[in-house]
């Protein structure tokens, strides 16, 4: 019995020590446990992530969190690791702030709904349209042209009416009659150069031949290519700026002018830009009064540069479709005061831009000859638009107008065919050479 004790004995020991052996095996990895401390590393990198936000190049530190697959059966360290692209998507709506711009974009288009078309809503108007054409009246043209048809244009008829045949004889008597008529030595030679060269071809076989070439080259030369008068003023005011040597007729063709303007429904100003001429001021507040429209003036010897600046620019703030400048007679051949009349051109554009928009050249029929030299000046020194040519109903010498249209290219836009406000009419060259070649010397003729 004893023996077996003992066995029993050594065989409870021997359980008890592999028992405790075992327990052994767990502690020590247990033991190992102080690397469980690592879990709290893993955090440390979690914090990591958040500075990646910041910079995205460090996504590539929570990829070094991933080596760490040595303690992967700490199951807590993978979590963290799965949470930092829970972050990432966090960092996502930061993103989106972008579009939070894109708005304020959409805002600022209503800044140009707010209004582009407020600039057509300042451009009043379109240009300010010219003066209503009067109706077709040759036999009123006829009328204010009649000493020039009983004066040139007959003593012209009669160099070659009853003959049988023309000859080269013929075409010098014609060339001396143009020269007299103020025709101009470089146009009456065109003339005479297209006459001869039809008398080569056999074309001018009878008197009346040569009337009809005459009056047919007559229009041509009158039929300046230039586009319509004030067409320029792209928005109200239309300004225009009337020049020319003194006793031309500025003053009443400018008022004339602006009863046209005024008839056609239009709110005119009138400019009194001659500062010089003793009385000129009253003179255009006369005309102002008797046509209706209003005349801008200023002090006493202000210079004419300050006048149409300031006239101007009414017309501009106070909506005035046609702004009218009269401006001092200036002989042509004197420097100092053609410099002074370019000034007060220069004025309008500051107080306008564009302006002035037609420049008016203002000649005398009657000084014949002595209007070419003037418009020569003249178109020179500010570019001329067109030309006025008065006091036709005077002369019987009304062949400068062949001359002025020939040799400048200049466009004739009205004539002055008498006194009365409605005796300045809209030239129009068909109906002009009607009237001038029309038989006879009586108006009805």
């Amino acid at each position: 019995m004893d023996s077996w004790l003992i066995i029993l004995l050594l065989v409870v020991i021997v359980g008890i020590a592999a028992y405790l052996l075992t327990r052994k095996g767990p502690q020590l990895p247990a033991g190992d446990e102080a690397p469980a401390p690592l879990p709290p590393k893993p955090a440390k990198p979690a914090e990591a992530p958040v500075e990646t936000v910041a910079a995205p190049p460090k996504p590539a530190a929570p990829a070094e969190v991933v080596a760490p697959p040595v303690v992967a059966k700490a199951p807590a360290a993978e979590e963290p690791v799965a949470k930092t692209p829970e972050q990432a998507p966090v960092t996502a709506p930061v993103g989106e702030a972008a579009p939070a711009t894109a708005p304020t974009a959409a805002e600022t288009a209503p800044a140009p709904v707010v209004e582009a078309p407020a600039a057509p809503a300042v451009v009043v108007g379109r240009a300010a349209p010219a003066p209503l054409a009067a109706p077709r009246d040759v036999a009123a043209v006829k009328r204010g042209l009649a000493q020039t048809r009983g004066g040139f244009m007959q003593r012209l008829f009669s160099v070659f009416s009853g003959k049988k045949e023309i000859d080269p004889a013929l075409l010098e008597e014609i060339e001396e009659t143009l020269l007299t008529g103020d025709v101009g030595v470089a146009t009456t030679k065109r003339f005479v150069d297209g006459l001869r060269d039809r008398l080569d071809r056999n074309e001018l076989s009878a008197p009346d031949r040569v009337w009809d070439a005459l009056r047919e080259d007559s229009k041509r030369i009158l039929a300046v290519d230039a586009p319509a008068f004030g067409s320029s003023a792209k928005q109200s005011p239309l300004v225009i700026l009337m020049v020319g040597v003194n006793g031309a007729g500025k003053t009443t063709t400018t008022a004339k002018l602006a009863g046209r303007y005024k008839q056609a429904g239009q709110k005119v100003l009138l400019a009194a830009a001659d500062t010089f001429r003793a009385a000129a001021v009253q003179q255009l507040e006369m005309w102002g009064t008797r046509v209706g429209v209003t005349v801008h003036k200023a002090k006493d010897g202000a210079k004419p540069s300050a006048v149409v600046y300031e006239a101007v620019a009414r017309g501009v703030a106070e909506g005035f479709d046609v702004v009218i400048a009269d401006t001092a007679g200036r002989l042509q051949n004197k420097a100092p005061l053609m410099e002074e009349l370019r000034k007060t051109r220069d004025a309008a554009g500051k107080a306008c831009p564009g302006a002035p928009h037609e420049v008016l050249l203002v000649l005398d029929a009657v000084t014949g000859q002595n209007a070419l030299s003037q418009a020569k000046e003249f178109r020179e020194a500010l570019d001329v638009t067109g030309v006025v040519l008065t006091k036709l109903d005077g002369t019987a010498k009304g062949g400068v107008i062949l001359a002025v249209a020939d040799e400048f290219k200049l466009p004739v836009r009205f004539i002055g065919v008498g006194e009365k406000a409605d005796d300045l009419r809209d030239f129009d060259s068909a109906e002009f050479v009607e009237a001038l070649f029309s038989r006879g010397e009586g108006a009805d003729a």
